[in-house]
């Protein structure tokens, strides 16, 4: 094996290793480039913590355009990002899939009283409340998926396949939430589980945009309508807020109600209904390779 055969393949590309760590060094590259650049006149209207999300997610943008358009002279259709994958049907499946997800169980253990409402304290609307909301998930939620369903996620499936694909990313997403307030074993392994719902989203409809709006979907539908922790971060939500009053296993407990297997029971069903619903639908084209 030659120098030029242990980083490219004999297409020319660069082998996937590679890929995954250039795509890492321009993404902390960037970010940290735009954090230093934008800190003096940014951190006037953001806290520390919004800057740092920003410039992370600002410097994955940049790393997908540098490695997918400039280094493998690639399209967006194998990440799931081309103007094809960004049809409102599948849209539609990402935000139906997100907020049913967490809503349908949710739903049953209001019912159960395994869960409840009480007042809460906040002096503002709910319309500033959810729209607030919509500011912080959406971007944060794309950041998410680009770092985790993304040129990564992609790399990855086209080396060593789907499965481990999805397996790898889905535990890289739950490590991701270790440092959240009131982590648990259970909590991070169901936002594991998570990383494979999102991750079969995004398979099923060929679709990263998809797959982004069924992570802001369920986001959101948990703060903004349930008024309920997110992955431990508490809210301070106007009029009510719902917790546990059951088994923190089946409720999710201080980590909100997608770290219990309630949860995880939502996700399946929802997951089997994509699964009927892509046997019925016209067979769509696979992936394309990234090398072209």
């Amino acid at each position: 094996m030659t120098a030029r055969d242990f980083f490219y393949r004999a297409s020319g590309s660069l082998r996937a290793p590679w890929q995954w760590i250039g795509f890492l060094l321009v993404a902390l590259s960037a970010g940290l480039l735009t954090a230093g650049l934008a800190a003096p006149y940014a951190l006037r209207v953001l806290s520390p913590l919004a800057l740092s999300f920003w410039s992370l997610l600002l410097g994955l943008v940049v790393a997908h355009v540098v490695m997918v358009r400039f280094v493998d002279h690639g399209t967006w259709a194998p990440i799931g990002l081309s103007r094809r994958s960004a049809a409102p049907a599948r849209l539609a499946v990402g935000l139906i899939a997100g907020s049913v997800g967490i809503l349908m169980p949710s739903g049953v253990l209001l019912a159960a009283h395994w869960m409840r409402g009480e007042p809460a304290t906040a002096r503002y609307s709910w319309v500033h409340y959810a729209a607030s909301l919509v500011a912080l998930f959406l971007p944060q939620s794309l950041g998410e998926e680009l770092l985790s369903r993304g040129y990564l996620f992609a790399r990855t499936r086209e080396a060593i396949g789907w499965p481990a694909a999805l397996t790898i990313t889905s535990i890289g997403f739950g490590l991701l939430h270790y440092a959240n307030p009131g982590a648990t074993p259970q909590a991070i392994v169901i936002v594991i589980i998570a990383g494979f719902f999102l991750g079969a989203i995004l398979l099923l409809t060929r679709s990263l945009y998809a797959a982004w709006m069924a992570h802001f979907a369920w986001n959101w539908s948990m703060a903004a309508l349930l008024h309920s922790t997110v992955s431990g971060l508490p809210a301070l939500p106007p009029d009510y807020r719902v917790v546990s009053s059951g088994p923190a296993w089946l409720t999710g407990g201080a980590w909100g109600p997608e770290g219990g297997l309630a949860a995880v029971l939502g996700m399946t069903l929802c997951i089997g209904a994509l699964v009927a619903w892509r046997r019925r639908a016209p067979r769509a084209a696979p992936f394309e390779r990234i090398e072209t």
